[in-house]
């Protein structure tokens, strides 16, 4: 029996997840032999490193693969159109559209009420070109990328490159008129009967398909896919992290307790892998990290709050410098950062609380808890003896005569030797 072409869906933003589950899915439909896969394609963009990830999977894939932009309404935009220049197979569903690939950093689309001015047309001259190096380099390195896609798979490359410069978009039957796709389908298996009888190009052989009538499997995300997209959600990850570190300066303050220690470590290793999956900038890594070793000072350091503060600060820019992308979706939210931040402004409010109560209260450990401390004489003669104080038998010196029995409180400590004198004072007749 025919192995049935294997069907995944990757739907919203392109990132970690994504990736992931796009690689997971070929390389299944390598091992079960399939004769094709399909990717249901539906995306606003993504982050360009899981794009570019995504892509070396479709080149090293052994198994053609048909990007199919579905259902009707559905988008390639972004990275969306990389991923559709370089399928073995580009199609789209009626009513769908391709294109708008101008990075994100670039040309992001303003959001309600942030619309630009009208440029006057001396502006418009000027927006005509990159607004800096940095903004060159990355137009140009993206159009190149997409040409040589273009170029590849034998589609039209002029287009390809006014969608990275200009943001241009197509709709469906005009992507096929102008070769940027190669075929228009309603659905799974009307794509199926146009692609019987293609030849393509497949890890450098030549394979020619044979889909009509063919039997569809859908891939769907297993619970792999799911975490990993939900721990690369960048607010995920950040409370993820400060949970973890909460966690283990609990455990230190109460060694033994082992639950917050066990949790955090946990939660601060999940946090961690899902940053090093996601474009960090390393300045809000440090600052997270300065962030954090002032939040440490301040539990065993009795700075009233001063240390707290500026943990909470250095949070709170570290939370907003942290992802280094435009995209929306993988930014940290303000409730995030200012959930972060809050934490931190209370523990230090409650660090500081604690430091000045117990600068009120009497000390109860250590040689200064001796000083002040009330005894009973034990034995005593010549001005020395031995004082029972804090359940234990101490040599004390002190005045010349003191009876068995006799109260004294405790003046000074001298190594093992207490000083002492009677108590109350005695007082002159």
């Amino acid at each position: 029996m025919k192995s049935p072409a294997m069907v995944v869906h990757l739907d919203g933003v392109i990132g970690p997840a994504s990736a992931d589950y796009l690689s997971r899915a070929l390389d299944k439909a390598a091992d079960h032999k399939a004769p094709l896969v399909i990717v249901r394609l539906d995306t606003p963009g993504g982050l360009d490193t899981s794009m570019r990830a995504m892509i070396r999977d479709i080149f090293a894939s052994s198994v053609p693969v048909a990007t199919y932009v579905s259902p009707s309404g559905a988008r390639a935009a972004s990275a969306g159109a990389f991923l559709l220049y370089a399928s073995h197979i580009a199609a789209m569903a009626p009513g769908t559209n391709v294109g708008a690939a101008t990075p994100v950093q670039i040309g992001g689309l303003p959001g309600p009420g942030n619309e630009p001015p009208k440029p006057t047309s001396q502006e418009k001259e000027k927006a005509e070109a990159p607004h800096s190096a940095m903004d060159a380099k990355a137009v140009n390195d993206a159009t190149a990328y997409i040409r040589s896609l273009a170029e590849l798979r034998g589609r039209n490359g002029d287009w390809a490159e006014k969608a990275v410069r200009e943001a241009a978009s197509l709709s469906a039957s005009a992507a096929l008129k102008q070769q940027v796709i190669d075929i228009e389908a309603k659905n799974v298996q009307d794509l199926l009967t146009q692609l019987d009888g293609r030849t393509v190009i497949v890890a450098g052989q030549r394979i020619r398909l044979a889909t009509r009538g063919l039997a569809v499997e859908e891939i769907r995300p297993d619970w792999r896919t799911e975490l990993l997209s939900a721990i690369t959600n960048p607010n995920v990850a950040l409370i993820l992290m400060m949970v973890g570190v909460y966690g283990l300066i609990f455990e230190f303050m109460n060694p033994g307790f082992f639950a917050p220690g066990t949790i955090g470590a946990i939660c601060l290793l999940t946090g961690l892998y899902a940053l090093a999956a996601l474009p960090v900038n390393f300045a809000g890594i440090a600052l997270i990290a300065l962030g954090i070793g002032l939040l440490i000072a301040e539990v065993y350091t009795a700075s009233f709050g001063t240390l707290g503060l500026g943990s909470a600060i250095a949070f709170l820019l570290g939370a907003t410098l942290l992802i280094d992308t435009d995209i929306p979706e993988f930014r940290i939210s303000r409730s995030a950062m200012a959930s972060v931040s809050a934490l931190s402004l209370l523990l230090a409010f409650l660090g500081a609380r604690l430091a000045l109560l117990s600068r009120r209260h009497r000390i109860v450990s250590g040689r200064e808890e001796m000083i002040g401390l009330r005894g009973v004489v034990d034995d005593w003669g010549s001005g020395a003896g031995h004082v029972l104080a804090h359940g234990e038998r101490w040599k004390a010196i002190g005045p010349e005569t003191l009876g068995k029995g006799r109260d004294v409180r405790v003046t000074a400590l001298h190594g093992l030797t207490l000083h002492v004198e009677p108590d109350p004072p005695a007082t002159g007749g």
